[in-house]
């Protein structure tokens, strides 16, 4: 069985001294090796942004897209290869601005495949605006009085459109993010794992500190049962989707694959596509 260090590449990552994203990168390669994957077994495919480089330092099977498609390229992996683990990883304008057309309907379609979002609530490749997480009277270079627009809620939005696993971590808690990773990994349909992943050189205000002192850990709410929809939903409002744990988890819904009619067991990346002449000539007699 693999161990993490396996899922180590010899390319060195370029973000920035302190970016939350070296440790979600540590925390996918641990939980891979933790759920008993090979690299082999593995494909993780990103979006563009800072985080979007991640599916070039694991050592895996990488795809690197184009903004905000991370996901249809995902789905479109685990479709055609249904024995490959797939993770799709981006940033939160990656996948709650551009991409959240795609983010929307992959939760509601419910295909295997876990999303990680890295949110560090600004763009940071582009130096600095504002992103869809960007609090209101937040103060960037394209929006020098503050920000008027209402951040968006990705994790109430997420239980909304039928969402069967929702979870939120922070970049600075490898442990508990690991745990939660290999949850999503294990869980049998699409997987929302938002992090708090702070942007250390433009995001002055949602820092390390800034997130300790605001994020409520669930798992100290009396009583909190991550089965309940509703009571998900409330605690979510009540603390501003500042919360970190499990926030919801619904095993009883089958995934995608199980509900397409015909859907082979055997992924279409091992299936014979061969086609015999006469087929092949019928075929190409119809378009002439």
């Amino acid at each position: 069985m693999a161990t993490f260090k396996e899922f180590r590449n010899n390319v060195k990552p370029n973000w920035c001294p302190g970016c939350g994203d070296f440790s979600v990168q540590a925390a996918i390669q641990r939980a891979a090796a933790n759920v008993g994957l090979e690299p082999e077994n593995l494909a993780v495919v990103s979006g563009i942004g800072c985080s979007g480089r991640i599916s070039g330092y694991i050592n895996s099977y990488g795809f690197h897209t184009i903004h905000g498609r991370a996901l249809p390229i995902a789905q479109g992996v685990k479709m055609g290869n249904r024995d490959l683990t797939v993770i799709a990883s981006g940033g939160d304008g990656d996948g709650f601005a551009i991409g959240m057309g795609h983010t929307v309907h992959s939760i509601r379609r419910n295909v295997d495949v876990t999303y990680i979002v890295m949110d560090n609530q600004i763009y940071g490749l582009t130096k600095g605006q504002t992103s869809p997480r960007s609090g209101t009277g937040f103060v960037t270079k394209s929006t020098p009085k503050g920000a008027i627009e209402a951040p968006v809620s990705p994790m109430q939005l997420a239980l909304s459109v039928g969402a069967t696993f929702v979870a939120q971590t922070m970049s600075s808690d490898l442990k508990g993010m690991t745990d939660l990773i290999e949850k999503a990994i294990n869980h049998k349909g699409f997987s929302l794992v938002n992090v708090f992943s702070p942007c250390v050189t433009f995001n002055k205000i949602n820092t390390y500190d800034w997130f300790k002192e605001n994020v409520v850990n669930l798992s100290d709410v009396e009583g909190y049962d991550p089965s309940d929809k509703i009571n998900a939903m409330r605690v979510l409002m009540e603390h501003n989707d500042l919360v970190n744990g499990l926030i919801y988890q619904n095993t009883e819904v089958k995934d995608y694959q199980s509900l397409v009619p015909g859907f082979k067991e055997e992924g279409l990346a091992k299936a014979d596509l061969s086609l015999d002449q006469a087929k092949f000539d019928k075929l190409c007699a119809e378009f002439m």
